[in-house]
């Protein structure tokens, strides 16, 4: 039985949304432990290691509990732990929206097909662009997003690079472009998309505004 499954979770806690098109809408998030990738702007350092295990059963009794429809499944790296899948499959069973934050390091092609996939392209200034799994980029639909945070123009010009090299991108929902917070000019930032040629958005971290860097939010 998959719900007797268990995970290494880091936390639970229901919020604003605070990226992507949910944004502004009150959301469970299912925060993973552990993650391969070290990007020098990471904010969930705390989740690297430690956690505790839940069984997807009890994950799911959770976020019920919680009363809100949507779910947010993230990392650290979530899909860095194989059971991560049945709990996809057994939220979107539940009839909860879901969507998987997942840094583009690692396969999606068994995700739930129900599940909106939120993909990150890892950019230089991450220290971790080499990790990109460019195969995921042909698996990406239109309920899927692409998100990149960038930390100079010189990121932002990359993926523009990055984006006629694999033109497979457009096949997203949306592409967000996020400036990596306290680091990248907002200013700079908001000119370079109004004079880019791709369909790219401005996307600002709606919990950070509000919350700072405080975990749980």
């Amino acid at each position: 039985m998959t719900e007797s499954l268990s995970l290494r979770i880091t936390e639970v806690f229901t919020s604003l949304q605070g990226e992507a098109l949910t944004s502004g809408l009150p959301t469970t998030f299912i925060r993973l432990t552990g993650c391969p990738l070290r990007c020098v702007y990471c904010d969930s350092e705390y989740a690297f290691q430690g956690g505790e295990h839940h069984s997807i059963a009890g994950l799911v009794a959770q976020v019920a509990d919680a009363g809100v429809p949507r779910v947010c499944v993230t990392g650290g790296e979530p899909l860095a732990q194989p059971n991560c899948w049945f709990l996809l499959t057994a939220l979107c069973d539940a009839g909860f929206e879901v969507s998987l934050e997942t840094s583009g390091a690692m396969d999606i092609t068994d995700v739930d097909s129900r599940v909106s996939v939120v993909l990150d392209v890892k950019t230089p200034g991450s220290g971790e662009s080499s990790k990109n799994l460019v195969s995921n980029l042909t698996r990406v639909q239109s309920k899927d997003q692409i998100k990149v945070v960038v930390t100079s123009a010189d990121d932002f010009r990359w993926f523009e690079l990055f984006c006629d090299e694999h033109p497979e991108v457009v096949h997203a929902g949306a592409i967000w472009i996020s400036p990596s917070y306290g680091e990248m000019d907002l200013k700079i930032l908001a000119d370079l998309i109004v004079q880019s040629r791709h369909p790219f958005r401005m996307q600002l971290q709606l919990h950070k505004q509000i919350w700072g860097e405080e975990s749980g939010r």
